[in-house]
């Protein structure tokens, strides 16, 4: 069950006038596409564990658990402080939490559902009691702010949350991910790897950065998230008209429109912030559920969905009573 949750994103703020100064745009052609007005982006000296460790911070608190008490911390992120070691060591040691094992789930924009599946598993068989898991991102240093068509979606910040074992009446009802492979060049980062090493080339060609196929990842992601909304719901036990919650990867507002419908779910159900944050991509859904929770939309005895979509293609939801 979830015992706290927490979010930090950076100061600053990068709204759709500024874009209109960087590039080919204008306010009204980013809202009406994605439903953004402003994002937030970190500074040159801040780091994704900075934002882990406030997020981790707010949510222990509320927990009312120590650092020593984790057993566990997972951290879905795709830009992490480095290559190697994890974010996630990082923040343990931030934390002074050194019980936990940690580790990072690199599943892009699905990362934090991923490791809440990874968490919740650990968690019911026994092997942690509780857990720190986070989503968390700072994809303004992978984003290309010469490409119109991308610069404008993306934002930095995290959102976490601590679990531990249900106490029969709250907790985690079902979890499900999913991917597929095949798919991965309509949504990708290429170079920086073994595949394309960091050369004068990858660098000139700006494939450091994030490439999207913008109309066939729409199409895609529509699809798995409702599938896999499905697929969480029937694992519980629940019918769409269950849930008092949907929270759904914050990426585009048509797709969230789209996945609604789907649902048969009303607007008034479905947690938006889309259009202060933009797509903060793993970080996304625990932003959104500590929002929901600190405003009162989330409360004590509701069902909740939270379902996400990512690069990979990636996919995943979780259905919880909270």
């Amino acid at each position: 069950m979830f015992l706290g949750t927490g979010h930090r994103v950076p100061e600053k703020v990068l709204t759709n006038a500024d874009l209109e100064r960087i590039v080919d745009t204008t306010d009204q052609w980013i809202v009406e596409r994605t439903g953004i007005r402003e994002r937030h982006i970190k500074e040159p000296h801040e780091k994704t564990s900075d934002f882990c460790f406030a997020a981790a911070e707010e949510a222990l608190a509320e927990s009312g658990l120590k650092p020593a008490d984790l057993d566990l911390i997972i951290i879905g992120t795709v830009s992490g402080d480095m290559p190697t070691p994890s974010t996630a060591i990082f923040v343990q040691a931030r934390l002074g939490a050194f019980n936990a094992a940690a580790f990072d789930v690199s599943a892009a924009c699905s990362g934090f559902l991923y490791a809440l599946n990874v968490a919740d598993a650990m968690i019911a068989a026994g092997r942690a009691r509780y857990a720190l898991v986070i989503g968390a991102e700072c994809l303004s240093i992978i984003t290309d702010w010469q490409d119109r068509n991308t610069c404008v979606l993306f934002g930095d910040g995290a959102g976490a949350a601590v679990l531990g074992p249900s106490d029969g009446r709250r907790g985690v009802l079902s979890t499900y991910v999913g991917g597929d492979g095949r798919l991965a060049e309509l949504l990708w980062c290429p170079a920086g790897g073994s595949l394309m090493p960091a050369s004068h080339e990858t660098v000139d060609k700006r494939l450091h950065s994030l490439k999207m196929a913008g109309r066939e990842v729409f199409l895609h992601a529509v699809k798995a998230m409702g599938e896999s909304s499905e697929r969480a719901l029937a694992a519980a036990g629940l019918k769409s008209s269950d849930i008092d919650l949907l929270i759904p990867h914050q990426a585009n507002l048509r797709i969230i429109e789209a996945l609604a419908k789907r649902l048969s779910l009303p607007l008034s159900r479905v947690y938006v912030n889309i259009d202060r944050y933009g797509n903060t991509s793993s970080a996304s859904v625990p932003i959104a559920l500590n929002e929901a929770r600190r405003s009162g939309r989330l409360q004590a005895g509701m069902n909740c969905l939270m379902v996400v979509f990512g690069g990979g293609f990636t996919w995943g939801s979780a259905a919880v009573k909270f």
